[in-house]
């Protein structure tokens, strides 16, 4: 791959990161809070904790260190099997 691929490779993959991570704060900051507990095995938006990288990463249902993005306001209100969304994680 030539030095200009490569470059614009690069270019395209920073400027994918840069809009993720401006989605990110947008949620966090807006209409969204991070709800601990609630989310489905694979289905957690991000970085969780232990035992989990990234979205997606989650091992179980309702794991108490991963997180989900929910309407402000809601978290506290989702009933799961394990209890209800918590707005810090869950030590399982």
């Amino acid at each position: 791959m030539s030095d200009r691929k490569i470059s614009s490779v690069l270019t395209v993959a920073g400027a994918f990161a840069m809009a993720l991570a401006a989605v990110e704060a947008a949620q966090a900051a807006g209409d969204q809070e991070k709800c601990y507990g609630v989310a489905l095995q694979g289905k957690n938006d991000c970085a969780a904790g232990p035992g989990t990288t990234c979205a997606g990463s989650s091992k179980v249902n309702y794991q108490g260190n991963a997180w989900k993005y929910v309407p402000t306001g809601t978290c506290t209100g989702i009933v799961t099997p394990k209890g209800r969304g918590s707005l810090e994680p869950i030590v399982d």
